[in-house]
Formats: C-alpha cells, sequence, structure tokens
C-alpha cells in the first residue's frame, strides 16, 4: 500500500519519491459515471480486483508450471503439444501457432527447437506454400501428452477450477472473452 499523499486521504505515486522528481497526480476514486479514458486511475475496488487476478494469474501459472515438471515440460510447452494435437493432421504452420499459443515467434521458435531435440515435435515445410514452415506433434509428442494431460487437468481443476464458484467462473469466461474482444 502506498503512503498516503500530503493533501489528502489517497495515496499518492510520488509520496516516496525524491524531493526533486516531478510531481504527479493523486489516486482517486473517481465515481463510475465520472470516469474516462482521460482519467487513468483506477478505483480502490478496481485497483484491488486487477491485483488480485495478478496473484492469481502467477499462484496459477506457477503451481501448473511445477505440476508439469514431472512430466519434463514447461507451460508453454504443454500448451504447444495440446494445441498441435487438436489440429488437423497434428500440424500446424508456425506463424499460426505464435498466436494460437500467445508467444513471440521467437519464443516459439526456441520452445520448439527444445521439443525437437527430444524427439517430440518435428519441423517441415508447408507443403501449401514451401516458403512457411509447420510444426507436427509426432507419435512421441503425443505419448507424453497423453501422460502429462490427466495430471495437468487434476491440477486445473485443484488450483482454479474447483475453488471457484461455478457463477464466478462464468463470469470469468465472460470477461476474459471481452478482453481478448479488444483489438491490438
Amino acid at each position: 500500500m502506498l503512503p498516503m499523499s500530503q493533501g489528502g486521504s489517497r495515496p499518492s505515486i510520488q509520496d516516496d519519491a525524491p524531493s526533486n522528481a516531478p510531481s504527479t497526480r493523486f489516486f482517486e476514486d473517481v465515481e463510475p459515471e465520472k470516469r474516462s479514458t482521460a482519467d487513468p486511475w483506477l478505483s480502490a475496488e478496481q485497483q484491488h480486483i486487477w491485483r488480485a487476478w495478478l496473484r492469481g494469474s502467477a499462484r496459477i501459472t506457477g503451481y501448473l508450471s511445477k505440476d508439469l515438471r514431472r512430466h519434463d515440460l514447461e507451460l508453454c510447452e504443454y500448451e504447444i503439444l495440446v494445441t498441435l494435437s487438436e489440429a488437423p493432421g497434428y500440424a500446424v504452420r508456425m506463424s499460426m501457432l505464435a498466436t494460437e499459443v500467445h508467444q513471440s515467434r521467437s519464443r516459439l521458435t526456441h520452445a520448439i527447437e527444445r521439443l525437437e531435440s527430444r524427439g517430440l515435435v518435428v519441423r517441415e515445410p508447408d507443403v501449401r506454400d514451401r516458403r512457411g514452415v509447420v510444426a507436427r506433434l509426432n507419435s512421441e509428442g503425443m505419448d507424453l501428452l497423453r501422460q502429462a494431460a490427466p495430471d495437468y487437468v487434476r491440477a486445473l481443476r485443484r488450483i482454479f477450477v474447483d475453488p471457484v464458484d461455478p457463477e464466478d467462473f462464468a463470469a470469468l469466461g465472460r470477461a476474459m472473452k471481452a478482453v481478448l474482444s479488444v483489438s491490438d
């Protein structure tokens, strides 16, 4: 929690800043009807929810990552294997795969290289466009995925699905759909 500002009951971003630091506005709990995109500050409730989401997301990611290490997989690698397993012919063009698993092309390339070196996927030219490359899940990758998936789902249920009230879970789904609809 930030210290209280000198001018009132709202904490200031700069209260701990050196005296020569530029001044900034104070956080304000602005009435919803008075909020606009010109006023970037979050209400106290919005800030609380946002920070809870950040902490919760980090906890879920950490929990799932720890669980997947038993299968010698990182969370991003598991998502790649799942995405490939759901694709026709178990193959996806690398550029599309990067979008599907929400990774930069560079990060995806490194992850695919790791999976390929372990004999779980192969890269090959795209038969429809020889300039492109597809990643294909092979039988070893599918076998590992079949071993890891039940543990992953149990872990996901334990840390996220089961503790959340079904109505809240549905609301979260609607919220994430709204987030995903925002253009870049």
